[in-house]
């Protein structure tokens, strides 16, 4: 039964997305509610529709409604539960979900002062760790740490978490189909996680927004029909956010009876791995920016894929380039992970760094001998 809900969730928001977005496309471009070219940051030759957000974030909202389960048999006994803590995250999510939703619409149409939007990050992060009680609870051994002795380093790692990985999303919603092929690839790594570990809700979550961002694909792989924009890359770092964070939160114990080869990555060292690429990319930018003496919140080319496509690379070819670098670091990650979870996480940030600096070199040298 479980599947079935899962898989529905799956099929229910691709084809949403898949059915809603062609009209959403001729909305946008009879209101001119589109992205010029023009900045010399942009790499787009002609208008593009900003607002794919509004279906995603429709098709996200929708979905999980409709297919939310009321009880569900877990992965290691018969016993039905009622899922009171899964209806709490529901509820609390789902409110964070339409504030971010309207102040990225707000930025994508209008724009949006940098203030304003920190504020609702602020509040969002309130409302999920405060009231919502959606924080990490300790670092499952990683530099020694085990469970947190005190409410507050929980609080601010949390809060830290869900910004960090919200903006990540926004700043590598920079080529087509880069943030939504991304946001794909780690949903069904968090989707198999939470099934295998018996939590469904969440695993059917983590599904609608796969399907969602599958079906968004279809329009924004290069050349890119519509733009996800602000309220887009907000929803699903949000999404993503919830996701890492529930998950280093999984009881161990449950994950080492059901999972075989993923027993031995620490839960943090795995959530860290799926979202390899937003969080390269992002500590990357903030220190080349602050090593130029700049902000580290302002716009450049500097990305690792805006790198990739100056040295040649079509958007196309890039992305599934940085697919795989994401794909790859996940299973080195999984299957040279240690007992001792400091040695794992260091494994794992090791190989992060060291294919990311391979690839930047490997490209470097294309476009010198070019």
């Amino acid at each position: 039964m479980e599947e079935n809900t899962i898989i529905l969730g799956f099929v229910t928001a691709f084809f949403i997305v898949l059915l809603a977005t062609p009209s959403l496309i001729k909305v946008a471009k009879l209101k001119h509610l589109v992205d010029e070219p023009g900045e010399a940051r942009k790499i787009h030759r002609r208008s593009i529709p900003t607002i794919g957000g509004i279906i995603i974030f429709g098709s996200v909202l929708f979905t999980y409604a409709l297919w939310y389960p009321e009880s569900y048999s877990t992965a290691d006994t018969e016993k039905v539960y009622f899922i009171e803590e899964a209806l709490t995250t529901f509820k609390y999510l789902t409110a964070c979900l339409i504030l971010l939703f309207f102040v990225g619409i707000k930025d994508d149409i209008i724009g949006t002062a940098p203030l304003k939007k920190l504020l609702a990050h602020m509040l969002v992060g309130f409302i999920l760790v405060m009231m919502g009680d959606i924080k990490i609870d300790g670092m499952h051994g990683i530099f020694g740490v085990g469970d947190f002795t005190e409410e507050w380093p929980g609080v601010l790692l949390s809060v830290f978490v869900y910004i960090v990985v919200v903006n990540a999303y926004n700043l590598i919603d920079g080529v087509d189909g880069l943030a939504a092929g991304i946001g794909l690839i780690n949903s069904v790594m968090f989707a198999g996680w939470f099934y295998y570990t018996g939590n469904v809700p969440l695993a059917l979550l983590a599904m609608i927004l796969a399907g969602t961002l599958l079906g968004f694909l279809v329009f924004n792989f290069s050349p890119a029909k519509i733009f996800m924009g602000d309220s887009g890359s907000m929803v699903i770092g949000a999404i993503i956010s919830v996701l890492a964070i529930s998950m280093i939160n999984e009881d161990q114990s449950r994950v080492r009876e059901s999972m075989g080869i993923l027993a031995k990555i620490p839960t943090p060292v795995f959530a860290m791995s799926v979202l390899v690429y937003p969080l390269v990319d992002t500590i990357r930018i903030f220190a080349v920016r602050a090593s130029k003496g700049n902000s580290p919140f302002s716009a450049d080319k500097n990305h690792i894929h805006h790198k990739l496509i100056s040295a040649g690379l079509s958007h196309s070819k890039t992305v599934v380039i940085l697919y795989t670098y994401n794909i790859v670091v996940v299973g080195l990650a999984i299957c040279l992970a240690q007992d001792n979870a400091t040695v794992s996480f260091f494994i794992a940030a090791g190989i992060a760094t060291f294919l990311a600096i391979i690839l930047l070199f490997m490209f470097r040298q294309k476009v010198r001998k070019e």
